[in-house]
């Protein structure tokens, strides 16, 4: 875990910062909530992969669906991060789309 978090928040703080620069919304507040839930949801997502192991791939692809949802509504209730329900939801999409995608293909 402690090698991927921060990978995770590299990549996912740079969507972050490129979509609140695009759409003029606060990049400080966006970028404090993906950090602090990203916290909460690997440790969630380590967890889990530790008691299925034998179910990996199963185990990881439901536990990012709901890492999703989590994070969609994080980011909506955080206090001034001025993100409706599509925002929060587009963006925990790109933002965990892109983490996966690069974490896929690199060694943990």
């Amino acid at each position: 875990m402690t090698g991927s978090l921060p990978t995770t928040i590299i990549v996912e703080g740079l969507v972050v910062v490129a979509y609140a620069l695009w759409k003029r919304k606060p990049v400080g507040r966006i970028l404090l909530a993906s950090i602090l839930v990203n916290i909460l949801t690997q440790s969630i997502l380590w967890v889990v992969l530790n008691l299925f192991f034998a179910r990996y791939l199963s185990a990881l692809l439901i536990s990012e669906f709901f890492i999703w949802l989590i994070e969609s509504a994080f980011l909506r209730f955080f206090p001034g991060t001025q993100l409706g329900w599509k925002e929060s939801i587009l963006l925990s999409l790109v933002m965990n789309l892109s983490s996966f995608g690069l974490g896929w293909f690199l060694p943990v």
